[in-house]
């Protein structure tokens, strides 16, 4: 069943990348007692991923902080030293939090798995973005398949 507004985020461990490798980064603390924007690739690197999704959210990192924002992260199905890579290519560092779904884990509790093995990428989560008020989703704008329509930094500034 996929997640909507009004769910709690599954808990589950993701993964981020420190200057002393990877690190465990529970939903519970990552969401808990906060207001946070996250937003899902999927994958690092990718066209579109690289192009206008987590560009987007570089850019506009600090007019969504200004909304009352505690965080701002980015998640995708890689494994953490990508992400870790992908961001510092992308200049994210101190606006974004890039995080690790390796195994797929929050995107297959979500219920927003995609199968892209047919394009060689394997199991990936499809594209989204939402904010989250203590655990809470309280926006969900989940894409059909890999476009890129609902789940832009603009879209996210307007619903805050």
């Amino acid at each position: 069943m996929t997640i909507t507004q009004g769910d709690k985020v599954p808990a589950v461990t993701l993964k981020e990348m420190t200057g002393s490798g990877p690190q465990s980064v529970e939903t519970a603390d990552l969401f808990g007692g906060k207001k946070v924007v996250a937003f899902c690739v999927p994958g690092a690197f990718t066209p579109t991923c690289s192009a206008k999704h987590l560009p987007g959210f570089v850019q506009k990192a600090d007019a969504i902080r200004a909304k009352g924002v505690d965080d701002v992260v980015c998640l995708a199905i890689n494994d953490p030293f990508v992400v870790g890579a992908w961001g510092d290519q992308q200049g994210a560092a101190g606006k974004i939090r890039m995080l690790a779904d390796g195994s797929g884990d929050l995107a297959k509790a979500m219920g927003v798995e995609l199968d892209l093995s047919a394009l060689g990428l394997g199991m990936r989560a499809r594209r989204y973005s939402m904010i989250v008020e203590d655990g809470t989703v309280t926006r969900l704008n989940l894409e059909d398949g890999v476009g890129f329509e609902v789940s832009s930094a603009e879209k996210i500034l307007e619903q805050l």
